[in-house]
């Protein structure tokens, strides 16, 4: 099966990098997780490259959706409200 084919079941293919939802309250952040592990704290889409680079991707694309999966709004997305 193809890999687009396995995106659009949505319980088959998972990116190696997953971008939680926001948190809520004052100074909202997202979680990042590299295969399956906790990385961090994103306060902005530069945090998620970061994380990224130290994992040793030199020029990270945040919109590749088969390097990235963002959770609850895509890279432009940092608050709740």
């Amino acid at each position: 099966m193809a890999a687009s084919a396995e995106r659009s079941g949505g319980d088959i293919f998972h990116p190696p990098v997953v971008v939680r939802p926001p948190t809520r309250g004052a100074h909202p952040y997202r979680r990042v997780e590299i295969y399956g592990r906790p990385v961090g704290r994103a306060y902005g889409a530069e945090d998620v490259a970061e994380f990224l680079r130290r994992a040793g991707v030199v020029e990270p694309d945040l919109d590749d959706p088969d390097l990235v999966g963002w959770q609850g709004g895509d890279r432009t997305v940092w608050s709740t409200a």
